[in-house]
């Protein structure tokens, strides 16, 4: 039973007082200004707070409001909020890119230089608590009917097996009709392949060797000089490097396929850097093979990290060109090839397999790629999994690993239509990775079908998800400002306070160390039911307070002093004024989260042995359940209300 106020109240409220109002202004507008009034001072009371939570919107400077692209908790208690260039297509042609450094702790902010445009970048956790970052924007999208100038990509040769070369930007490139066509970026083509080959004469005699040269390539995309169709050519063609003399003339060349006016895609970067969580500051380390945006980055339980998908440097979907990055030597390798849409929602497993729960945001075709499933890197091969309803609604849904991550359920919430679709989805549904033959089964319907739904892991074992539109980025005003808990122990939903603020496209929501969650951005398309008012990027945060934080403070569990890291045997032990109270342990990874996607939070059950004064807790040394990394450690009473997160580091 809520909390009702009284009918005194009420009286009052809607009575005198709305007479007054309805001598200025008209009668639809007097009442919901009454109804505002009323729902305000409802969500206010102790009672409605201790049985919903409460939200709350967040201070922010008005030098720290940017447009959040992508948020993560790192493990100094911060939040690294990215924009980057934040969908704003000025801000890219200046070369302005942002990031801002949020401490809930005192609600401080702090700029931090940001090198490249991570606009749609990947991310990940490092074992050593660094944040990997890797992809981003180098060109933002033409769409169809604004394309003035032909554009295609141009694959740069280099014949020459004793040295790599470097196009700059601006690098002109002639067709052998004499159009001539400009590279957008620098470039830089490796030295070609020079091989030995030995042959023996009948006698038996070795004879003189003999070299064969494989030419390198790479890619770059070009734009025609002029406007207008003239520069438009559906045939493959050698093209001329201007400027270029002698044997530099022979050895280097543009190859392309076809340079047409259809529609431009936005176009990935290469660039890779590390966020140290103590310096405050993006380090660079090797660049990735591939051109990414839209990525997912996934941290595996060697500590690798695997990227997959993105859109490559001429706008193209990577076609399953995977890469491993190992943050001990900075450097990228080959990995497994596989094809996902963009921003593929792959969950690490038991036994090291990644779980394709269907989720995606953004690009792909839809016939290609959407089936969820079991990938073994070991032997590339990828077991389908059935059951899913509507499973032509994946894309911008929510996935999470359901606590505790022990029991390898996957729930894969809401979604909406390939693209710019109208359909919307209020369907959930569950996988019990152990089952010999997994299957999705139909889990407890959403209010009402909901695309960009926030959820996100609590300590208590519950999930809570937020927001989310019913229509593409919010067409039509059609936010939904409601939340409520998904309870995996009921396999049911029970309501939670309403935000204020609407999040749909380009919204994240993360667990912090205090048991609260934040929510950050949201992108509509329109702003008004009509769809004739351009939409605003939201840069307002809320946090939300759980019900678990209204009861008696002085019965929260708390833990005092203990170790940062696990011993040999996976043990912490903490002092406790009160360790009766303490009747769970979960380890939590912290979020990196972005377009809905957010494949790092887990939450991890840990064995409690009670002592005098104090408490042991036992990680698992299961690697593929517990990555290496920095993870938040709550223990929780029996009532489910949680302590404030310590932070340990597991190897």
């Amino acid at each position: 039973m809520g909390y009702r106020p009284t009918k005194k109240f009420k009286k009052v409220l809607l009575g005198s007082g709305a007479v007054v109002v309805l001598a200025g202004l008209n009668a639809p507008a007097a009442v919901s200004f009454a109804e505002e009034k009323y729902h305000a001072y409802k969500i206010n009371q102790p009672g409605y707070k201790a049985q919903y939570g409460a939200w709350d919107t967040v201070g922010i400077p008005d030098e720290y409001r940017t447009n959040a692209i992508h948020a993560a908790l790192l493990n100094s208690g911060k939040v690294l909020i990215i924009a980057g260039s934040g969908n704003n297509e000025s801000k890219f042609d200046e070369g302005s890119f942002d990031t801002v450094l949020w401490d809930p702790k005192d609600n401080s902010f702090k700029l931090v230089p940001t090198p490249e445009d991570f606009f749609c970048a990947g991310h990940s956790q490092l074992p050593d608590g660094r944040l990997l970052v890797a992809g981003g924007t180098a060109r933002y999208e033409v769409l169809d009917g604004t394309v003035t100038r032909a554009g295609g990509g141009m694959r740069v040769k280099n014949e020459n097996p004793d040295k790599p070369i470097t196009f700059k930007k601006g690098t002109r490139f002639r067709s052998p009709s004499g159009v001539t066509y400009v590279s957008k970026f620098a470039v830089t083509v490796p030295k070609a392949k020079r091989d030995f080959k030995i042959s023996y004469a009948r006698s038996g005699r070795m004879l003189p060797w003999k070299t064969s040269v494989t030419a390198a390539e790479s890619r770059v995309f070009v734009e025609a000089v002029k406007d207008g169709k003239q520069a438009v050519t559906e045939e493959a063609a050698q093209y001329e490097i201007e400027g270029l003399k002698g044997e530099d003339a022979d050895n280097a060349y543009g190859l392309a396929e076809k340079i047409t006016m259809e529609k431009q895609d936005f176009q990935g970067i290469k660039a890779a850097y590390e966020f140290d969580p103590k310096a405050e500051k993006y380090i660079p380390v090797d660049p990735m093979k591939e051109a990414r945006w839209y990525p997912t980055l996934v941290t595996l339980a060697d500590g690798r990290v695997l990227a997959v998908s993105g859109l490559d440097d001429v706008g193209a979907i990577v076609t399953g060109d995977n890469e491993y990055y190992d943050p001990k030597t900075k450097k990228w390798s080959k990995a497994p090839f596989r094809y996902f849409p963009t921003y593929p929602a792959l969950f690490l497993t038991k036994g090291g397999k990644l779980f394709y729960s269907g989720s995606n945001a953004g690009y792909g075709p839809a016939e290609k790629g959407r089936e969820p499933g079991l990938w073994d890197l070991k032997t590339n091969t990828f077991k389908k999994v059935g059951g899913l309803t509507d499973p032509d609604q994946t894309e911008t849904s929510a996935s999470l690993v359901l606590p505790p991550a022990q029991d390898q359920k996957v729930m894969i919430l809401g979604g909406g239509g390939v693209g710019e679709s109208e359909k919307a989805t209020g369907r959930t549904a569950i996988v019990d990775l152990k089952e010999d033959s997994p299957a999705f089964k139909t889990g407890p319907e959403l209010p009402q079908g909901t695309r960009y739904l926030n959820s996100v892991i609590m300590p208590d074992d519950s999930v809570f998800t937020s927001g989310g539109s019913e229509d593409y980025r919010g067409r039509g005003a059609s936010n939904i400002l409601r939340a409520q808990f998904y309870d995996p122990r009921t396999n049911g939903f029970r309501e939670a306070a309403e935000p204020t603020v609407g999040r749909n496209y380009h919204s994240e929501a993360l667990l912090l160390p205090d048991g609260r969650v934040v929510t950050f951005g949201s992108d509509s398309l329109f702003g008004d039911r009509d769809n004739t008012k351009l939409g605003k990027f939201e840069q307002r945060m809320e946090i939300y307070t759980p019900p678990y934080l209204f009861r008696d403070k002085a019965q929260r569990p708390a833990l005092q002093d203990g170790p940062r890291t696990p011993d040999a045997r996976g043990r912490v032990t903490y002092r406790t004024a009160h360790p009766e109270r303490i009747e769970r342990a979960r380890l939590m990874r912290p979020s990196a989260v972005t377009h809905t996607t957010d494949v790092e939070q887990r939450s991890i059950e840990l064995d409690v042995t009670k002592g005098k004064g104090e408490v042991t807790l036992a990680v698992p040394g299961d690697k593929s359940l517990v990555p290496p990394g920095s993870y938040m450690l709550f223990v929780t009473d029996a009532e489910g209300t949680p302590s404030e997160a310590k932070w340990i580091h597991v190897k």
